[in-house]
């Protein structure tokens, strides 16, 4: 069967063919000395990701929850969403932030959190006080299924929270129970109520209406739960969450719809995007949840082994489950996961992880998401959970095992003078372990740093339109450790060829026709290797390259 042939992008949209950089703001960079980042130390650094000669060059970027908040769950648990956190900066901050990204051509996408709210919202104030009112529905209310042994009430199903314990918390005070798919302080919505979805497309329009130019959605898929209130089937597993397969608390039948009356919202004025949390879920149903100018994470390669077997089982996997007709993402770390070149780097060279990994996420199929610190190849730090910040870290123990999120949550570094350049106080969390030598100065003034790669590639990646829009097809070899596909447009043709071993190796690639390639960017420096015409390509260990096809004209 004949392979269809994708089109070069028309124009630069960041839903698709652009960058996007996650900022995590309490650690990116801080003006005021109290240790905690804010909207003017973004504002100062953008100049970093775009706009100026040595930018990275991203399109947009994500700013985690910057609204009003206890910090129960480090800014998931929002109390107010019309307004900035004065933790943040002020309301001229952030718009000030927003018009200097938009001055760089750099869109702003803001975290929307509203599968649930911090219990302090004024909504769950008023709605746990009262089984009347026009808050009475706004949360997910349920009776008792009875009373215990000693009288107290017994929770209306068997769901769980996510953290641990019952998904019921009880409210003496209105008589019934809530749920909470996380911590008890985060109430979930209830998203069938019509006051519900009035209030948050008004507020969604409120931050439209100030420039944002997307939203990411926060565990999306578990807006809406079963109006049954059915138990989930119960299945073997090593928690309380996976022992039950979650079919009434989440995915239910009419997301969709609801997700289409969001998207509208983001739809009534051109160039804007959405980009779905995928709560637990695999690439297959992230790839029916997603649409035009509304993607979806899947997190396959995100939990995919350091190997060639199982990144190219992960690849394989998307590219079924998107097909040519739907667009996935790439993203490799984030703030609720390890760091990817800790997690993949034990034993090996942190720079040559970094840089093989940076040409994974940025010549896939797909829109890549930089988590913030990614481009120098910051690792994660040690941060055991008796003195985590993290909220749930602080509960871990044998009935509830949590990763202590903290260690990717890091201070960014960006000199190697007292406090990395992030902050003239203390900061908030450990320092990188290698920030005197692993900062954005020094990577900056070294043209063979993981930070001068990733510019080079993002630039490379600009260029071409088979690497931000070309459909993609693996390329068969027989030698282990070897992981190869190739990228295609009418008009471009690029082939990614990595060595993900341990040894240094000489493959032999299966490649289609009579074409020939020329190395275009390399891993290891400025003589990458090429391909003889038998398809034999010598690579050394932790070595990636990409080749564009001879037939196609250099960059310029």
């Amino acid at each position: 069967m004949q392979r269809k042939e994708p089109e070069a992008a028309s124009g630069w949209a960041p839903w698709k063919t652009g960058v996007v950089y996650q900022v995590y703001p309490r650690s990116f960079a801080d003006t005021s000395g109290d240790g905690l980042g804010d909207l003017e130390g973004i504002t100062r650094h953008l100049d970093h990701l775009a706009g100026s000669p040595d930018s990275l060059g991203v399109d947009a970027i994500w700013l985690s929850p910057i609204n009003p908040s206890p910090g129960l769950d480090l800014g998931y648990d929002i109390s107010d969403y019309a307004s900035v956190d004065p933790q943040f900066g002020t309301e001229g901050d952030f718009d000030r932030l927003v018009a200097e990204a938009h001055r760089r051509g750099i869109k702003v996408i803001l975290d929307l959190v509203v599968n649930h709210t911090s219990d302090a919202h004024a909504w769950f104030v008023a709605s746990r006080s009262s089984r009347t009112g026009p808050y009475a529905d706004r949360y997910l209310w349920s009776d008792p299924a009875g009373t215990d042994r000693a009288g107290g009430p017994v929770p209306p199903n068997n769901w769980v929270s996510f953290f641990g314990g019952s998904a019921w918390e009880w409210e003496p005070v209105r008589g019934q129970f809530y749920e909470h798919t996380f911590l008890a302080q985060q109430p979930d919505l209830n998203w069938r109520d019509p006051g519900t979805r009035a209030d948050v497309k008004a507020m969604m329009r409120h931050w439209l209406a100030r420039g944002v130019d997307g939203f990411r959605m926060d565990v999306f898929n578990a807006f809406l739960k079963d109006p049954q209130r059915r138990s989930n089937p119960i299945r073997r597993g090593r928690s309380a969450w996976t022992r039950q397969l979650h079919v009434h608390d989440k995915d239910q039948p009419d997301l969709p719809a609801l997700l289409a009356e969001l998207r509208a919202v983001v739809d009534e004025a051109p160039g804007r995007m959405t980009v779905g949390e995928l709560f637990d879920g695999h690439a297959s149903r992230a790839a029916r949840l997603s649409a035009e100018r509304h993607l979806v994470f899947d997190f396959e390669l995100l939990q995919a082994g350091w190997s060639a077997a199982a990144i190219g089982r992960a690849l394989d996997r998307r590219e079924a489950a998107y097909g040519p007709d739907r667009w996935p993402t790439v993203v490799l770390s984030n703030h609720d996961q390890p760091r990817h070149v800790s997690r993949w780097g034990a034993g090996r060279d942190l720079d040559e992880i970094a840089r093989a990994s940076a040409l994974l996420l940025l010549t896939m199929r797909g829109t890549p998401f930089l988590y913030y610190g990614e481009e120098l190849g910051v690792p994660g730090v040690v941060i055991p959970n008796d003195v985590a910040i993290d909220p749930p870290a602080r509960h871990s123990g044998p009935g509830f095992r949590w990763w202590n999120r903290d260690q990717a949550r890091a201070p960014m570094p960006w000199t190697g003078e007292p406090g990395a350049g992030f902050t003239t106080g203390h900061p908030w969390l450990p320092l990188p372990p290698d920030w005197r030598t692993r900062n954005v100065a020094a990577q900056r003034a070294d043209p063979s740093s993981v930070l001068a790669f990733y510019r080079a590639l993002l630039a490379l990646r600009r260029a071409r339109p088979a690497l931000h829009s070309g459909g993609l097809a693996r390329v068969s070899t027989s030698t282990p450790g070897v992981l190869a596909f190739r990228r295609w447009t009418i008009n471009d043709r690029a082939l990614v060829v990595l060595n993900l071993g341990r040894r240094d190796l000489a493959a032999i690639l299966r490649l289609e026709g009579p074409a020939g390639w020329r190395p275009a960017l390399g891993t290891h420096g400025s003589n990458p290797p090429g391909i003889a015409r038998n398809g034999r390509i010598s690579l050394r260990a932790l070595e990636g390259v990409v080749l564009v096809g001879t037939d196609v004209p250099p960059v310029r």
